[in-house]
């Protein structure tokens, strides 16, 4: 198996630790650059401590500079603030390298909208049209023969995956939805923050950003590709008192109120049923952020309720993996024109 170089710019930040993590055990990646301008000139290990004899340790921390990474690396990780990976992309892609990009910089088709909701204006706009949104599960022909990829938002993750099948059987008015989601904490980053110190978490239940969440636009992009007409939604989310995991409670009408409940399963079951991280849980079983937790599944349960013609379904993922460094990593895959799984196979942390 050919070995795929790789890099990550942002090392400081939460998705970079678990990137890192996730890359000791990948048979066809080596870690060869790790970019931070405060902890240049650091081993990776030193910085990160639970790397200490594993692959990758030994790495020198540097400063970001194009031209190094395309001398050493195919694909580079940027796992940097929406703003600041517009450039650093551009950069690489003028110097040959691969990008994976966790950043929104890229997720919107529409330049507009990303200042909009972003407030940075969009300097590389001629690269939204050739960015490619990276669920593997819904766009792996075109990922595999990308240049640069659009790592999803945790959030998004959840929620497309857990909405696809009822878009795809058309069996939900798409005027009328709500997403309720939560958060563990390391979805608010790592930099210090009042409102994520441990006494501030702990203990209570709190919404944040509404009615304006800047995963909205993102979220309604992709629902209106699966179900064909522009989707409006009401999207809110909220921290918990935990470390990882996302949450999503999906809202939905029927178009059909009297649809039998084995139907709707059995439409779930059948679009993922060749879905490796996909898991449709048996009728009357419902999701748990534990048992996704460090790994790469999302599991979704769909409810019916006749008296209101709503159809709830419920997903979960980890935030970190499966909707940041894993989900990168199966994305990098596929470029580098490996099996999306590889690297990939472990359980959660249940």
């Amino acid at each position: 198996m050919k070995t795929c170089r790789v890099g990550l710019v942002g090392i400081t930040g939460y998705a970079g630790m678990e990137l890192a993590r996730l890359l000791v055990a990948h048979p066809a990646m080596q870690l060869v650059m790790a970019c931070s301008r405060a902890k240049a000139g650091k081993r990776l290990g030193e910085f990160y401590p639970f790397l200490e004899k594993l692959p990758g340790a030994d790495v020198e921390i540097s400063v970001f500079a194009p031209r190094n990474a395309a001398e050493i690396c195919d694909l580079v990780f940027l796992a940097v603030p929406a703003g600041t990976a517009m450039g650093m992309a551009a950069l690489l892609l003028e110097h040959g390298v691969k990008v994976v990009d966790f950043s929104a910089d890229f997720r919107l088709h529409n330049a507009q909208t990303y200042e909009e909701w972003y407030s940075h204006n969009h300097t590389e706009k001629n690269l939204l049209d050739e960015a490619v949104y990276g669920i593997p599960e819904l766009y792996a022909e075109r990922i595999a023969g990308a240049r640069l990829v659009a790592n999803p938002g945790c959030y998004p993750t959840s929620v497309i995956l857990g909405i696809c099948a009822a878009c795809r059987h058309d069996l939900i008015h798409t005027d009328d939805i709500v997403i309720d989601a939560k958060s563990g904490a390391t979805g608010a980053g790592r930099k210090a923050a009042v409102q994520t110190l441990f006494c501030e978490v702990s203990d209570t239940f709190r919404a944040y950003s509404i009615p304006r969440h800047r995963h909205t636009p993102e979220i309604e992009q992709e629902i209106s590709g699966l179900a064909g007409r522009k989707v409006q939604l009401s999207f809110n989310a909220h921290i918990l008192p935990m470390n990882r995991g996302i949450f999503s409670t999906i809202y939905t009408k029927l178009k059909n109120p009297r649809i039998q409940p084995d139907s709707v399963y059995t439409a779930f079951c059948r679009t993922w049923k060749d879905s490796r991280w996909v898991r449709v849980l048996p009728q009357g079983s419902l999701p748990e952020t534990r048992y996704v937790r460090g790994g790469m599944f999302c599991d979704i349960a769909v409810v019916t309720d006749p008296r209101t013609g709503r159809l709830i379904i419920l997903s979960a993922i980890d935030n970190l993996c499966r909707g940041a460094s894993g989900q990168a990593i199966a994305n990098a895959n596929l470029m580098c024109g490996l099996p999306v799984e590889t690297g990939l196979g472990m359980a959660p942390l249940a």
